[in-house]
Order: structure tokens, then sequence, then C-alpha cells
């Protein structure tokens, strides 16, 4: 299912890339080679068709995004760090127990023997 959505992501990608290259700019873009297309877009122009088209194709690609992320976090449950293993092989030592405060006084020097 992963590599589906996977594959529709690309699609996705190339054709918002498309999109967003023939829509008209202040430099007119790759929108000078669509030719006139006024009478098959309306009397705009290929600009209204354009900007829902990339607003249609935008969403898809967000929603898109979150289902891949959904089902690959679902389909694998442990983490690329859980099986690195030290390059000696020895086990992480945990953290050292915390020593006891000293809460009796230093014993007392005994009396000196006769």
């Amino acid at each position: 299912m992963t590599s589906t959505l996977l594959i529709v992501q690309i699609i996705l990608a190339i054709a918002i890339t498309i999109a967003v290259l023939l829509q008209k700019s202040s430099s007119i873009g790759l929108g000078a080679y669509s030719g006139s297309n006024e009478s098959v877009f309306g009397a705009k122009g290929p600009t209204g068709f354009l900007a829902k088209l990339t607003f249609t194709l935008a969403f898809l690609f967000i929603v898109n995004t979150l289902a891949l992320g959904y089902l690959y976090t679902a389909q694998n449950g442990s983490s690329v760090v859980d099986e690195i293993v030290p390059k000696n092989n020895a086990a992480i030592p945990a953290a050292a127990p915390t020593a006891a405060p000293a809460s009796s006084a230093p014993a007392a020097p005994a009396a000196p023997a006769k």
C-alpha cells in the first residue's frame, strides 16, 4: 500500500510542478508556450482553471503525505536506533546507583591501649 501511495506522491509532485509553471506570472514563465487557450477555458483564459487545479493537486498532495506518514509509522513499530550495536559489542552500562549520603558521624578514635 505504501509503495502505491509513494508512486502517487511522485506523480502529484510532477503534476503540481507543471501546473505552477504553466500559470501566468509577471515574466510569463512557461505559460507563453500554451498558445491561445481563451476559447477553451473561458474569457479569463487558463488562470482560473490552473489556480483551481493547483489547489486541488496541492490538497491531494498533503492528504497523500499524511496517509503515507500514518501507514509507514503503523507498519514499522521499531526504530533504526534500536538495531544499532556498538563496535566492540559491549553492552551499554546502566546509570550507576547513587551512593547513600553519610548520615552518621565518623567513628571516634579508640582509647590508647596500656
